[in-house]
């Protein structure tokens, strides 16, 4: 234990406090037990060790990822247990998915040491509320997204913006445009955001993010959800043609019984995978307001999980109105309940309706719908019910 100790000093002498995830606002340490999700890449690692840095005792703190060396010959619940002995009382834990029993050993360590808080990290795809041992009725769950147009803004300038709320947005976006003006250029920031600035690593090197992001991709078909579901391989190469296709298309409207014999796998299969690829952080399924989702329903619509991941993709087949409506989808998910429109492209919290387009795009579509709003591209400010797309990316 002494050489995790050590370690994890370390981590903390180099870990940065300039920029915090908004998530880290969110958390009530009071919960004993506390599990956040999160997309490979989004952040996770990082936010822990800030998490420890800003709240946690550090005398009474260990880090550690369950993927370290030290597990090939010891157990965790045995670490927690001599941790606990020599005064621990914070237990932060990484890659939980890549240890076997994580499940029921963290169920064991809480329901033996109460004077132990633990919180642990992993990827999007594990099945806590279906875990082996039941954590559902122990573990608070969080989702961390990916870097907002906020926070990427914050990467770039170094200045500090609040975030609003939908409806601050809705009443108010033309004074809140007017304060971001005096501090940002938008439009050319907003460009460069959907192409590399989902993920937090794109600053460790711009010109090779698109190539860090497919060996991403592919880390998580191959490792974590291999890891969660046990998939055959054949299958792990079928879904990244399915991705493929999703992120060329403009969105995608999945025909279920074409797809699933062109792949080669059944119906109900084919259906399974694609919720496999959204509980990845890969994709995002879309349906009507009025339809009941099931475990067996085909979503309505496809798009990818971000816009990053159609360059990375798709490439120069990569359409800029999908960009758009995937951005906005992107922002929104999580936050408020959103889908498809009747009558424009989407429709959030069963009350609002929203079309979203380029520069030239006109009010035709929702003049007569009631709530009814343009989110437009290309312009830095906005007008009655016309506001500008890069806007909605400052909600969190």
């Amino acid at each position: 234990m002494d050489d995790l100790l050590f370690e994890f000093q370390i981590k903390m002498e180099r870990i940065s406090l300039d920029i915090q995830r908004y998530i880290i606002k969110e958390l009530d340490l009071n919960n004993r037990l506390i599990a956040i999700k999160g997309a490979r890449g989004a952040g996770k690692t990082t936010l822990l060790l800030q998490l420890a840095k800003l709240h946690l005792p550090l005398q009474s703190t260990l880090y550690v990822s369950l993927d370290h060396i030290y597990f090939f010959d010891n157990k965790l619940y045995e670490l927690a247990k001599q941790f606990v002995q020599f005064g621990g009382t914070h237990l932060l834990l990484d890659e939980v998915h890549k240890y076997p029993t994580w499940s029921r050993e963290i169920k064991l360590i809480y329901d033996n040491f109460p004077e132990l808080s633990v919180i642990f990290i992993s990827s999007s795809m594990l099945e806590i509320y279906k875990s082996e041992s039941d954590l559902s009725r122990r573990a608070i769950s969080y989702d961390l997204k990916e870097l907002s147009f906020r926070e990427f803004t914050i990467f770039e300038t170094k200045k500090i913006f609040p975030a609003y709320t939908f409806d601050e947005i809705l009443k108010n976006h033309q004074s809140i445009a007017t304060t971001l003006l005096k501090e940002i250029k938008p439009l050319a920031l907003f460009e460069k955001y959907l192409q590399i600035g989902a993920y937090p690593y794109y600053k460790e090197n711009e010109s090779q993010y698109q190539r860090k992001l497919n060996n991403t991709i592919n880390l998580i078909i191959e490792v974590d959800i291999n890891a969660v579901e046990d998939v055959q391989y054949d299958t792990l190469v079928k879904l990244k043609k399915l991705l493929i296709t999703i992120a060329s298309s403009a969105p995608f409207t999945p025909n279920i019984t074409k797809i699933s014999e062109k792949v080669g796998v059944s119906r109900n299969m084919l259906v399974q995978s694609i919720k496999i690829l959204e509980r990845a952080g890969l994709v995002n399924e879309l349906y009507n307001d009025s339809t009941g989702i099931g475990v067996l329903t085909k979503p309505e619509k496809l798009y990818l999980n971000n816009s990053n991941l159609m360059y990375a993709l798709a490439k120069e087949n990569t359409n800029i109105g999908n960009v758009r409506e995937t951005f906005f989808l992107n922002q929104f998910k999580g936050l408020h309940e959103i889908n498809l429109s009747q009558y424009a492209d989407f429709v959030i919290d069963k009350t609002y309706t929203f079309e979203v387009g380029g520069k030239n795009k006109t009010k035709k579509q929702i003049a007569s719908i009631e709530n009814s709003y343009i989110a437009k591209d290309g312009i830095e400010i906005g007008f009655g019910n016309i506001i500008p797309v890069w806007l909605f990316g400052f909600m969190y």
